[in-house]
């Protein structure tokens, strides 16, 4: 079913009739209105605002009531890009509509004019097309720029950008002089408008909380995208014919090589944007249009993290802190791409970062620079490997060693090594749950009897969105939704269920979005885990049968709390939404129960104004 379009509903009343209950004007005002409209034809607001002292906010209150709509005020009010890029900049301006906010699947709008039905028209078309629902809001006129100068502010510098550098392509043409390619080079880092278009990129992913930006070539443009949460948008379009100075111009900062496309590159570079140092990690990749450029923003003053603000409560936390506490022993952290793992070694490096002891970390790249760690960079293309890297560390004295990822057969033997000889070490493997960490470590060869003495924690871990606390909306959780979450409290350890303070009904929060969240109703992330130590009981099963089931049943008799109940716990703490939590872990089962229309009572159905799904309009046929 397509999602729900409400639409304002059709007046009652006339402006000038609910401008003069609200006694804004008199009705001597009024008739003076009245006359110049109808002699004139000119607007009905243009003359309000120029015979009468009616005020924009008091006239716009007025248009709210009168269609039936919310009011909505966006002074100071910032709106995310991806809810900018739904509606493009052209259509916004021509039907006078601004997107500010996007609740769940539903997309608010602000309108001047709520009756406009072309403009109504268009909004059916352009949110239908992406499956949204729509929302109505009465703005004023101020407001409506307000968007618009959000739209320029990104799309706007990088235009003026482009026509400085048309200008000086084609003065260029007219005086052609053959460059060489270090004078190419030089050009490309000197020229104005393509360094504007490179910096305004940066500054708002930086502005925007982006984790990555992604520029991407195809047949016909280059997109440039913004990771937000976990979750790529698309922030606009530049010209296909400025994407080999784009990457030139990353390729120079990064200190790459500009005139190499046809393998991949790796580097980095740091620049100061809003008073901060920030850290831009970059990969080339050619594709068949072209090389695309991802970079992944670092800024060391956000992610030097302790434990807590990452996620670790309760017994995960005191686990944990046990683990760090021993003289040796390997703690190992799994997950997928994306799901927080060098974060959290980060921060189990902040817990052990002292004067009296010597830690020596191995990255592929270095992401934070970490005072009092001595962080070593890899370099696989000129031989300095993890493996060759872990065989020089235990030179350098080591007390404790950081090892980025666990990737082949020879780094996990050192990394073995190196705990049993008297060092802790922190890493990362990549698999789906803890419980899979001893068999992968088998797997890539490693001796089942070195793993017991070496092996200290296994940790597995994913990252989920926060909702905002400003604005999360406390329910009741649907039936379905209170069986999932019984079920896993059911399986908790006896000691951490007598202790448990929330009973059935049980209470769950909901995404709503405001202003201190840019109407996305969540802000930041935090990480759901699951961590069992080793133990006598599983040392005999690991040299015995290293089965799945059998260390399963291993973690539930050590009251392991999995990823899917630490999850419900920080649920039902208003932390996060349970629709996210079963999607991360993959618990395909439905939780909410959607009521369509046509189910719902007389009374219920006639507050909606709905409308069928419209055709295709040709004149937004070009928009997208």
């Amino acid at each position: 079913m397509s999602p729900d379009i409400i639409l304002p509903q059709i007046p009652q009343k006339t402006l000038l009739e609910i401008l003069l209950e609200k006694k804004l004007l008199t009705p001597a005002q009024a008739d003076v209105v009245r006359k110049e409209v109808e002699y004139t034809a000119r607007p009905l607001e243009d003359v309000i605002y120029e015979k009468t002292p009616v005020k924009e906010k008091d006239l716009t209150a007025a248009k709210a009531e009168l269609y039936g709509v919310p009011l909505r005020s966006l002074e100071e009010e910032k709106i995310p890009f991806e809810v900018l890029g739904v509606i493009p900049e052209d259509a916004a301006r021509h039907y006078e509509m601004a997107p500010i906010d996007k609740e769940g699947n539903v997309l608010g709008v602000g309108m001047i004019s709520p009756d406009d039905v072309k403009a109504l028209e268009a909004l059916k078309f352009l949110t239908m097309r992406r499956g949204l629902g729509l929302k109505i809001y009465q703005i004023s006129r101020s407001d409506f720029g307000v968007v618009l100068g959000q739209y320029k502010s990104l799309r706007g510098v990088v235009k003026e950008a482009l026509e400085e550098l048309e200008k000086e392509v084609t003065e260029e043409k007219v005086a052609p002089k053959k460059k060489t390619a270090e004078e190419e080079a030089a050009k490309i880092m000197e020229e104005a408008p393509i360094t504007k278009v490179v910096a305004v990129i940066l500054k708002h992913a930086v502005e925007g909380k982006a984790s990555d930006v992604h520029i991407e070539p195809s047949y016909d443009r280059l997109r440039v995208r913004f990771r937000v949460d976990g979750v790529l948008y698309t922030s606009l379009f530049l010209p296909l014919s400025i994407h080999p100075a784009v990457v030139s111009r990353i390729k120079i900062l990064s200190n790459l090589k500009i005139d190499e496309t046809r393998i991949p590159q790796d580097g980095r570079f740091r620049t100061t944007i809003e008073e901060r140092e920030i850290d831009f990690r970059v990969s080339t990749f050619p594709t068949a249009s072209g090389e695309k450029v991802a970079l992944r923003l670092l800024d060391p003053t956000a992610s030097l993290k302790v434990p807590t603000d990452l996620g670790l409560i309760g017994r995960n936390l005191e686990i944990m802190m046990e683990g760090l506490s021993s003289p040796w022993g390997m703690i190992l952290v799994t997950g997928p791409t994306g799901s927080g793992k060098s974060t959290t070694l980060y921060a189990l490096l902040n817990v052990l970062n002292r004067d009296e002891v010597n830690i020596v970390s191995l990255e592929d790249p270095v992401e934070y620079l970490v005072k009092g760690v001595n962080q070593s960079q890899i370099r696989p293309e000129i031989g300095y490997t993890f493996s060759t890297g872990l065989r020089h560390i235990l030179r350098q004295d080591p007390d404790i060693i950081m090892v980025g990822e666990v990737r082949d057969n020879e780094t996990a033997g050192l990394a073995i090594h190196a705990s049993l000889t008297g060092h802790i070490v922190l890493s990362s493997l990549h698999t789906n749950d803890a419980v899979g960490i001893i068999p992968r470590l088998i797997d890539m060869e490693v001796e089942p009897f070195l793993l017991p003495p070496s092996l200290n924690l296994m940790v597995a871990q994913r990252l989920i969105k926060r909702l905002c606390q400003d604005c999360k909306k406390e329910v009741t959780a649907p039936k379905r939704a209170e069986e999932i979450i019984d079920r896993e409290l059911g399986k908790l350890p006896a000691d951490l269920k007598k202790n448990l303070k929330w009973k059935k009904p049980y209470k769950i929060w909901q995404i709503v979005g405001c202003k201190k969240c840019a109407h996305k109703g969540t802000k930041g992330r935090v990480a759901i885990f699951e961590i069992f130590k080793m133990s006598a009981q599983l040392e005999k099963i690991v040299i015995e049968e290293p089965t799945d089931s059998r260390i399963r049943a291993e973690t539930q008799r050590q009251g392991m709390v999995t990823l899917l109940q630490d999850g419900i716990l920080k649920v039902l703490d208003g932390t996060i939404s349970l629709e996210e939590v079963l999607q991360a872990v993959k618990e395909e089962e439905p939780v909410i129960e959607f009521v369509p229309a046509a189910a719902m009572k007389p009374a219920e159905a006639a507050k909606l104004s709905i409308i069928p799904e419209a055709a295709a309009l040709p004149e937004l046929a070009g928009l997208e």
